[in-house]
């Protein structure tokens, strides 16, 4: 994340970070955002990212960031979150996890519109576009949430 901030930067970006204190206080923050809001835990932090967002983008990361994607695929699901999720599939990182999301909507656990709710590209270059070209998705989608 430290390096997609300095580049986001670099460029003339803005970036804010959102950091639970007890991150802050070992010194894990970046020190050049343009703004950091500092929150009580992670739960707040993801409920604020969630909530404040045009759209989620999900980088290769590890359990942290499937947490995240996860948490707004599921706020998506039942309609409290109803922006673009992209999944930047570089080399392949996501297939598994690709597969697991085709199989649960094979087994029926999720009904086959599901498949609307995210976007998948293979490099971070195709995000804009992705974004831009989300299919759009309602609160209303909640009525098949349950199936």
């Amino acid at each position: 994340m430290g390096a997609l901030a300095d580049s986001a930067l670099a460029a003339g970006g803005r970036v804010i970070g959102v950091l639970p204190r007890f991150m802050d206080e070992v010194e894990w923050g970046h020190d050049r955002l343009s703004e950091l809001i500092l929150v009580n835990d992670m739960h707040e932090r993801k409920r604020l990212m969630i909530q404040e967002v045009d759209a989620v983008v999900a980088l290769a990361g590890a359990c942290g960031t499937w947490e995240e994607l996860f948490e707004a695929m599921s706020w998506k699901r039942l309609g409290l979150y109803t922006g673009p999720i992209v999944i930047v599939n570089t080399r392949g990182y996501y297939g598994p996890m690709l597969d697991m999301l085709e199989r649960s909507i094979e087994y029926r656990f999720m009904d086959e519109r599901h498949r609307a709710m995210w976007m998948v590209v293979d490099e971070p270059e195709e995000v804009l576009d992705a974004i831009r070209n989300s299919p759009p998705w309602s609160e209303k989608n909640r009525s098949f949430a349950a199936i």
